[in-house]
């Protein structure tokens, strides 16, 4: 494996007409996550010494997104083909001395073990002058071509608008992704020409420049699944199908049963424990930890959420950011949890809303229940103790606590704090007139008869 000091240069100049949208095409989502967030985690785990994406039409949205992982940006001004967006990033690695990989931030999916495969292929003995990432689409169509012996040492590379039939008939594509030494990468760029039907100048033709040197190049090849790239939302959309599709495939090799898997959707950070059952058509948004041994059920929301061992959730429940739920707890049939946290074995089964509220080890809310944690412009928290019983259709007006073990009689509006052991009746008395019901009925009768 290489020890060479590592840089990566991200494409992600390109308008994205294609989309047609006003966020950037880099910035729209796989499973939750930006491409071009994807492609820098996975760049990251290289420890890479520098990172430089190059930007284009919308590039305040990209620096935006960039500037927090503390990447660098380069101004590709003139859209002039991949060579010339490549050298805009001389500037920003001046001084750099190592390897370096090109990449595409609408090609979000490339692994790192794969870009350190290419890595190694350039440090190999043969010591090619770049490393090309080539692909064996089912469908090869407009791709620029590989043409390479049997030991992957390429003999030409070519656009496929400037292909010959027989070089069309090539299946080895070139994904556009390279890796090449920084001594020879700005050095080779400065001598690609545009004469050729694009008129613009192609990062590829290094390849060919380091070959009339007499150095020679590699390509290794990856699935087209990991360089498959978006240009429009039905591409996002297939792609982010794949990234799914590998996703449970993980999950159940990881120890997970899901029972109809095409209908769970998983974010980018989901973390799943081991003999979870997950039922059909649960969402997972990302910040999401399930702990071992949980059931959730089926159409069920989390997002932002930590789901502790033994719980269980659903059917028809939504978890929202800063949701907790402990050991065995439990949440039913339409219950939503947001900044809440529910104790161990505490349980909320049917029709409530729990916001900003810490609630206790063992405690029982009844169906109906919610906490009034806003009054319109601030929030407020309720906390209910271990062990409380809160009665249906009762309403916890924030800031309140009920003390552990007290009980809220059903159909409650709580305003002030009731003790330990203390039971909160807040209802009017229940009052009964006999023979008033058949009297009202017979008075309209009467009333509608007489119209």
């Amino acid at each position: 494996m290489t020890t060479q000091a590592i840089a990566a240069i991200i494409l992600a100049a390109g308008k994205g007409t294609r989309m047609k949208s006003d966020l950037h095409k880099v910035l729209h989502p796989i499973a939750g996550r930006p491409m071009l967030l994807h492609l820098a985690h996975s760049v990251a785990a290289l420890s890479p010494a520098a990172t430089v994406v190059v930007t284009g039409a919308g590039r305040e949205q990209v620096e935006a997104a960039v500037a927090p992982l503390g990447i660098a940006t380069a101004l590709q001004a003139e859209q002039l083909g991949t060579g010339h967006a490549v050298a805009q990033a001389q500037a920003a690695l001046d001084g750099f001395s190592g390897d370096v990989l090109i990449l595409y931030g609408d090609v979000p999916l490339v692994t790192s073990a794969t870009m350190r495969r290419m890595l190694d292929r350039l440090q190999a003995n043969d010591s090619p002058a770049t490393v090309v990432l080539g692909f064996r689409p089912a469908d090869p169509g407009a791709y620029g071509r590989v043409i390479a012996d049997a030991d992957g040492r390429i003999t030409k590379m070519v656009e496929y608008k400037d292909a010959s039939e027989a070089e069309r008939a090539e299946t080895l594509c070139n994904s556009g992704l390279m890796a090449v030494r920084s001594a020879d990468l700005f050095a080779l760029l400065a001598r690609v020409g545009n004469d050729n039907a694009a008129g613009e100048y192609y990062l590829p033709d290094i390849v060919m420049l380091a070959a009339a040197d007499g150095r020679g190049s590699a390509v290794i090849e990856t699935a087209a699944g990991e360089v498959a790239g978006v240009n429009s939302r039905a591409e996002l959309a297939a792609v982010e199908g794949d990234w799914q599709a590998a996703r449970r495939m993980q999950a159940m090799a990881d120890g997970a049963t899901l029972i109809a898997p095409d209908t769970v959707w998983f974010a980018h950070d989901t973390v799943i424990g081991r003999d979870v059952v997950i039922e059909p058509n649960v969402v997972f948004g990302p910040g999401v930890t399930v702990a071992d041994r949980v059931v959730i059920h089926a159409f069920s929301h989390i997002e932002g959420a930590t789901v502790g061992t033994g719980a269980e959730v659903g059917p028809f429940a939504r978890l929202r950011p800063g949701a907790v739920m402990g050991r065995d707890s439990k949440v039913g049939n339409f219950v939503e949890m947001k900044k809440a946290v529910l104790g161990d074995g505490a349980k909320a089964s049917h029709l409530s809303y729990l916001g900003d509220a810490d609630i206790g080890a063992g405690a029982n809310i009844g169906a109906g229940t919610i906490t009034c944690n806003y009054d319109g412009y601030f929030k407020y928290r309720t906390k209910i103790g271990a062990g409380a019983f809160i009665g249906s259709n009762s309403a916890l007006v924030a800031p309140v606590s009920i003390g552990a073990g007290a009980i809220v009689g059903a159909g409650s509006v709580v305003t002030t704090d009731v003790a330990d052991d203390a039971l909160a009746l807040v209802r009017p008395p229940q009052t009964a007139r006999d023979g008033w019901a058949a009297q009202f009925r017979a008075r309209m009768a009467a009333r509608k008869a007489a119209k």
